[in-house]
């Protein structure tokens, strides 16, 4: 048997495999699931954990709030913490986003969607000076 030939029937092996795997998922994770929800204790920690990393966001949505308020960045950010879940919209337009990209270096949705649960205490100032940044020196048409 030459290289090539042996080459091709290894490489249509493995993509039966890949084919297989990708096809269908393992069912690890509904099995974590239905124990956690099947176990008292488990499900009771489970909902700490829930109450815990909801409660983060919801502080991290409140010290951006006041970072944006005491820097004094125009327009109003109510909506920030009027909002829930790990996803809120900023308000900011393309350019602006653009801008947070290229001088700061923070990324987001191109519709100023951000992700807050990449928000930390040591972070938060940082964001929120790019946002009052990006608002105060461009302008959206």
């Amino acid at each position: 048997m030459n290289n090539a030939d042996y080459k091709n029937r290894i490489k249509s092996q493995m993509e039966l495999i890949a084919r297989a795997m990708w096809s269908n998922p393992p069912n690890h994770g509904a099995r974590i699931v239905a124990t956690v929800l099947n176990n008292p204790a488990l499900y009771k920690q489970w909902q700490g954990h829930i109450k815990e990393m909801s409660s983060r966001v919801f502080s991290m949505r409140e010290m951006l709030y006041q970072h944006l308020k005491s820097l004094g960045t125009p327009g109003t950010w109510n909506h920030i913490v009027d909002q829930i879940g790990m996803f809120t919209f900023t308000g900011l337009g393309p350019k602006q986003v653009q801008g947070l990209r290229n001088r700061h270096h923070i990324y987001c949705l191109s519709t100023g969607r951000i992700n807050m649960c990449a928000l930390t205490t040591k972070n938060v100032e940082h964001v929120a000076k790019a946002i009052h940044d990006v608002v105060t020196t461009i302008t959206e048409d």
